[in-house]
């Protein structure tokens, strides 16, 4: 009886293992991205055959990501919030590391976009740590050394701000396009509207999300609004050769800074010149119809 209820048992953890990845809902999801050190989530729906590949290879690497990582791994269907971390659709897999997003997109010197165990396996496992710097105003300069070109390598630097939804999606393809130029470039974000507006305002950054690589004392601008992995990791190792070297403007003083922030308001704004000409105008109309209101004086005869 003990022996029968034991080949029970294994078959029955043999057919969980085998069988499908666990469903999970958008709570679910949200909760175990808060409360999971790790979490790989695969978003797909229904009706897709390349979904059905993604899920049969994950099946497999399963027990793999397990042991290596602890990890939670977990399908949803038509999730809502997908677009909070990725404008590509179904299917996309993200790897959540205490909440932070990486989205698998291959590895290597294969195409972007394949699907293959070891890479998969190798660029979460290599990946536990995000691999994008935080910077702001006080840390900016100390730690790229972007005017002097010195020590610390090349840095390719998003700028963002938080009321951006396309910069908030790229989080999850910025930690890839960093984990792809691991050891080679420095690849970090700074918030443009908070803590770096002082930085943006340097770089002349008025939109976002903006790129600029500095590289030997010298910035390249990432002009286009092509923002896939594949291009962006393009750009960093060799087509920025392809656009016009900036010379790196030094910090600015704290006047300098502020006769910027007029002149960045004016353009924010441009109602205020139009504004200040029609007073202009009036005030010079005032002044002529003035003048001419005013009557000569009549001289006065002198007595003889």
């Amino acid at each position: 009886m003990l022996r029968l209820v034991f080949l029970v048992a294994i078959c029955v953890f043999s057919s969980a293992q085998a069988g499908d990845l666990e469903t999970v809902n958008d709570e679910e999801l949200l909760n175990l991205i808060k409360t999971e050190n790790y979490v790989v989530v695969l978003f797909t729906k229904k009706d897709c055959p390349e979904c059905e590949n993604y899920e049969n290879t994950l099946i497999q690497l399963r027990e793999d990501l397990v042991d290596s990582l602890s990890a939670w791994i977990v399908k949803t269907f038509d999730s809502q919030l997908l677009q909070l971390y990725s404008t590509d659709k179904e299917p996309v897999l993200l790897f959540f590391r205490h909440g932070l997003p990486l989205l698998y997109d291959g590895m290597g010197g294969m195409d972007y976009g394949s699907l293959n165990e070891e890479m998969i396996l190798t660029m979460f496992a290599e990946n536990k740590l995000p691999g994008v710097k935080e910077l702001t105003d006080d840390t900016f300069e100390h730690l790229t050394q972007a005017s002097s070109g010195a020590t610390t390598g090349d840095w390719f630097i998003m700028f963002y701000s938080t009321d951006c939804a396309q910069c908030l999606r790229m989080i999850a393809r910025w930690e890839t396009v960093a984990a792809k130029l691991r050891q080679t470039v420095n690849v970090a974000l700074i918030n443009k509207s908070t803590t770096g507006a002082y930085t943006a305002r340097r770089f002349h950054v008025y939109d976002t999300p903006q790129f600029i690589l500095f590289r030997h004392g010298k910035m390249y601008r990432y002009d286009t609004d092509k923002y896939d992995i594949k291009s962006l990791v393009s750009f960093a190792k060799e087509w920025y050769r392809n656009v016009k070297a900036e010379k790196v403007p030094v910090p600015q003083s704290p006047f300098d800074d502020l006769t910027q922030r007029i002149a960045n308001f004016i353009r924010d704004n441009p109602w205020i010149l139009k504004l200040s000409s029609i007073c202009i105008g009036i005030l010079v109309v005032i002044t002529a119809v003035s003048k001419l209101k005013q009557k000569p004086e009549t001289p006065q005869k002198k007595d003889k």
